[in-house]
């Protein structure tokens, strides 16, 4: 009975705490005209993106550049990483291809053609396999940097307008009131701000 009681009395110290902090809660108005831009200003805004895009994918790192200052340090790391991947695409490439002329060496009856690799065909089969896999990792790899490069120029161009000035604010305040029949109201506001 005791533990019945003091459960109770703290049930209902919680609801009474949830009813002081939950009160009438006033918001702003939506604003229900609707809002045009202007074809000038959707031209500056998309058309830059639809640019920035194009010229990423037509030469990577381009739409980089276009984008302006804070996207010049991109470019080398975009060609740094093309480089490496075609680096090692290649390499893995050259490395199948002579595996593979000694293994068609093997079996073409052909006296002119040797295999030079001193491996059996059991394990020319097996290099070869192995490096045409990471030489199709390598093909991979290298087409998403080359996607992720267009989508980068996209991104960095459509946030070229965002707005991250001082100006926006966002406050969160305590609200108290007292309605028509003298019933306090309590609980907490939100103000956003912009411009």
């Amino acid at each position: 009975m005791i533990i019945f009681s003091l459960l109770k009395k703290s049930i209902t110290h919680i609801l009474f705490l949830l009813v002081l902090f939950t009160g009438c809660i006033h918001a702003q108005q939506q604003d229900t005209t609707p809002v045009k831009q202007s074809k000038e200003v959707k031209k500056a805004i998309y058309g830059s993106a639809r640019k920035a895009t194009i010229m990423s994918a037509c030469l990577p790192g381009l739409g980089q550049i276009y984008n302006g200052k804070k996207a010049f340090w991109k470019v080398p790391l975009i060609y740094a990483a093309l480089g490496g991947i075609g680096y090692w695409g290649i390499s893995n490439h050259v490395r199948y291809k002579y595996y593979s002329d000694n293994l068609t060496a093997i079996y073409d009856n052909d006296a002119n053609t040797t295999n030079t690799s001193g491996y059996s065909s059991d394990q020319l089969v097996t290099e070869k396999k192995y490096y045409k896999k990471y030489r199709d990792i390598a093909i991979m790899v290298g087409a998403l940097v080359y996607i992720i490069n267009i989508i980068d120029a996209n991104v960095e161009a459509h946030l070229k307008t965002f707005d991250i000035s001082d100006d926006l604010s966002l406050q969160l305040k305590p609200y108290g009131n007292l309605d028509y029949n003298n019933n306090l109201q309590t609980g907490l506001t939100l103000k956003l701000r912009f411009k």
